[in-house]
């Protein structure tokens, strides 16, 4: 498919920004004017656009953030808000704004790249693959059993989002995936959508607070549900005082939905498997930069081990070859040349990267060759709980 038709640019016309907005708006069946709240959030420098003879037929978002790999932040890059016009859609418009995008945060220096998908097709012929999980649970009050809070809890304005931003990190920094935030994921969090009322509470002292919530409360068909929007604990403590608190609405509470891992500990203090995903999906991640992404991720402590990778990218040639990844305390290191005993291309390189899939896994759905002595090193190495977020971008 010729892409060399189209036209990859910032957007600095208003009159360009305005025609994005209005794609954006039917793409993701938004109410008008949608846009003008959503961009600004996001930031006209962050937009980029493909054009065809001097006309706008697409963009994205691009939100610089970051992602905790085994305690370690590597900067990000999230891709957000695909969208083509109808009339242009299958005319390669897509293909080519996607791969100006991957080629312009190489040439950036960012080391990984991370999106939901609308179609998975369009993205793995730009080198992205499936690399964790972002699910819904859902529980009813009747089913959650806790009658005391072990701390006490803080009514606090939850638009004043930096109250949280430290417990959030702390967190994040623990759990395989999550995100270093942009202040677009948290004005999403914490701003109200249409008539609703956002609520923010502190769980322990307000000087040494052990967690949060953030939650809506809705009225539905079927009866009336609490959203948790965010949540952080970081003490058993706080886990016991969530569930309490929860607990708590049942007189008025039909239903309680949260965001958290295809395997959630929360779940663990309920009396009874009660807890359902009511919603599953994978994003996807790909490898931009590869020796920065495998060199600014942190690995198992206790792992001293070294695997040759032979890596093949079709898009950003840096990224193809030989390479030898030497791992020890906790940190890894790259050096071009070795054995090439670990083979695969880009995409397949992302769900080993994360941790989505073990190596025999990936192996046997032939994202993967490897001898038996490389296999070993990179289940070592890559060994990692399921990667998961909770944010949607």
């Amino acid at each position: 498919m010729n892409t060399d038709k189209f036209q990859y640019s910032k957007l600095t016309d208003k009159k360009d920004i305005q025609q994005l907005g209005s794609i954006l708006e039917q793409c993701f069946i938004m109410s008008s004017g949608d846009s003008e709240i959503y961009i600004p959030r996001i930031g006209v420098e962050n937009l980029r656009a493909i054009y065809q003879n001097q006309r706008v037929v697409g963009g994205l978002g691009i939100v610089p953030m970051g992602q905790w790999w085994g305690g370690e932040c590597v900067p990000m890059t999230g891709i957000a808000a695909v969208g083509i016009a109808p009339e242009y859609r299958g005319s390669g418009a897509a293909i080519a704004l996607i791969q100006n995008t991957v080629q312009e945060l190489y040439h950036q220096e960012v080391p990984i790249s991370v999106l939901y998908p609308a179609t998975q097709r369009l993205y793995r012929k730009a080198g992205y693959e499936q690399a964790g999980s972002y699910c819904t649970w859902e529980i009813s009050t009747d089913n959650i059993h806790f009658k005391e809070p072990s701390l006490p809890l803080q009514p606090v304005d939850a638009k004043n989002y930096l109250i949280f931003q430290d417990l959030y990190q702390q967190q994040a920094k623990l759990t395989h995936g999550y995100l270093d935030r942009h202040s677009a994921i948290w004005q999403g969090l914490t701003q109200p959508d249409g008539r609703e009322t956002v609520y923010g509470y502190l769980i322990g002292d307000q000087d040494q607070p052990q967690g949060y919530i953030i939650l809506t409360q809705e009225r539905t068909q079927d009866g009336v549900n609490l959203k948790v929007r965010d949540c952080a604990m970081l003490t058993n403590a706080a886990v016991k005082t969530f569930w309490s608190f929860i607990a708590n609405h049942r007189s008025q509470i039909d239903k309680v939905q949260w965001k958290s891992s295809i395997v959630d500990s929360l779940t663990l203090l309920l009396p009874e498997q009660t807890a359902k995903i009511t919603q599953h999906q994978r994003w996807m991640l790909r490898i931009i930069n590869l020796v920065k992404a495998l060199e600014l991720r942190g690995y198992p402590p206790g792992v001293s081990a070294e695997l040759h990778l032979e890596v093949t990218d079709n898009l950003l040639a840096a990224n193809n070859g030989k390479f030898i990844l030497s791992v020890a305390n906790g940190r890894g290191e790259i050096t071009t040349g070795g054995k090439g005993e670990l083979q695969l291309n880009i995409g397949g390189l992302a769900p080993l990267y994360t941790s989505l899939f073990t190596p025999q896994q990936l192996q046997l759905t032939g994202k993967l060759h490897a001898t038996q002595t490389a296999l070993l090193a990179a289940t070592q190495i890559f060994a990692a709980p399921s990667p998961a977020m909770v944010d949607f971008f």
